[in-house]
């Protein structure tokens, strides 16, 4: 399958303050509030929904297409996806705007400030699908995850009007997205992926029910945390997957977007939905055993023994043949 992936590119730049905010803020001086924090570490991490989802395609051995927005800032970035099987030729560089960048400072009580800079983001609603089409030779699935909103909207209406297939993951944004928008975001999606939160946050800002919902996407994959995912379709029995055991639990950033990636990736193979959701749990378990959301690695002698202990042999072999 050839499948295009559109959302948000950003760095995360992740700092530590040794003491505690709240010992730095004088209370009858919070209306001129001017401090700066002497920090210990500064961690810089490659992030974005759009390139965590494409780097766990890639590791698994196929060739996503990455559709969002980035500065000129974003050619290491670039070298590193390339390097890990992304396709990133369809990425819009912005000619003023830097690369969305989270900047984060956490105190000693795990308290945080931090800062969004959308940057090159809101340029991603300049984008247009159908070239992305013509140089892939087509499209069969265009993911359209969390991104400019506008970006987001306008990507769905696209692949609508050109009978592209797509996959609704939106994610964050539901939470600044009216329900006019999120019912255009979804109708027709042959995939709608949530968690449960964002499920029942959808049903409320649309009016529509569970079953209505069902009648209006092929199928709804709603991850369940660490119950796992369930698959709901319409006069089909719930497919219910469950989380292989974890060694460590180090960090959940891009647990949502790897499985999204081993899911897709399922899809790919041809595997049933059991199986794709299989395959998603497993390469999110081996994100949440690392810090950082493109810093694991997949060996495969290793993939292939934990996944048999958790889903059995047999559907170890159905995944074997595919896995590089």
């Amino acid at each position: 399958m050839r499948i295009a992936v559109t959302g948000s590119i950003a760095t995360d730049h992740l700092m530590s303050f040794p003491g505690r905010f709240a010992d730095q803020l004088v209370a009858d001086q919070l209306h001129t509030v001017s401090l700066s924090f002497l920090v210990d570490t500064l961690d810089v991490r490659r992030g974005g929904v759009g390139p965590n989802i494409c780097f766990g395609m890639g590791v698994l051995g196929l060739s996503p297409i990455l559709v969002g927005a980035a500065g000129e800032d974003f050619a290491d970035y670039r070298a590193w996806l390339d390097r890990h099987g992304v396709d990133t030729a369809s990425v819009h560089i912005s000619e003023v705007k830097h690369t969305a960048r989270f900047v984060c400072t956490t105190d000693a009580d795990h308290n945080q400030i931090a800062s969004f800079y959308t940057g090159a983001m809101s340029e991603a609603r300049q984008i247009e699908l159908q070239p992305v089409a013509e140089r892939a030779g087509g499209l069969d699935l265009v993911l359209i995850s969390a991104d400019d909103p506008e970006a987001m909207v306008r990507h769905t209406e696209e692949c609508r009007s050109r009978g592209i297939p797509f996959a609704a993951d939106p994610s964050q944004q539901l939470a600044r997205m009216d329900g006019e928008d999120i019912r255009l975001l979804i109708g027709g999606a042959e995939y709608l992926f949530t968690n449960e939160y964002e499920a029942a946050l959808i049903e409320t800002k649309t009016g529509w029910t569970a079953e209505q919902i069902l009648s209006k996407v092929g199928t709804r994959v709603t991850t369940l945390g660490a119950q796992g995912v369930r698959i709901d379709r319409e006069g089909e029995e719930p497919v219910v997957v469950g989380c292989p055991e974890e060694d460590q639990k180090a960090d959940p950033t891009g647990v949502g977007d790897a499985f999204r990636a081993g899911f897709l990736s399922g899809l790919s193979w041809n595997l049933s939905l059991e199986r794709a959701a299989q395959v998603g749990c497993m390469l999110a378990t081996l994100v949440i055993e690392t810090v950082g959301t493109q810093e694991y690695e997949l060996r495969r002698g290793h993939f292939m023994e934990r996944f048999a202990k958790a889903y059995g042999h047999e559907a170890a072999g159905e995944i074997a043949p595919h896995l590089s």
